[in-house]
């Protein structure tokens, strides 16, 4: 079951992303909650990393990277945004 779930938040933040690299529009995400999650992401990959937990560290790295890019997407000028899209084959 555990194994499911990460699965499954590793893969939720896939489509958003897809879709910042597709369109290069991030207008309509909230900025506080993904610092937040961001935040959050982080603490638990470093908990999983404390307490050697594996399943932890890899589901949380992933999302760590898929959120901390929809942030950093989210926080850059529009024109290094479509730079960046461009780039990645959006």
């Amino acid at each position: 079951m555990g194994y499911a779930a990460a699965i499954l938040s590793t893969v939720s933040f896939a489509p958003q992303a897809w879709k910042i690299i597709r369109s290069g529009k991030t207008q309509d995400i909230s900025l506080g909650m993904y610092v937040l999650t961001v935040a959050a992401f982080a603490l638990w990959l470093a908990f999983g990393i404390l307490k050697r937990e594996w399943p932890l560290v890899l589901s949380n790295g992933i999302c760590l990277m898929l959120s901390g890019f929809i942030l950093f997407m989210k926080i850059l000028p529009a024109s290094r945004r479509k730079a960046v899209t461009r780039n990645l084959g959006g």
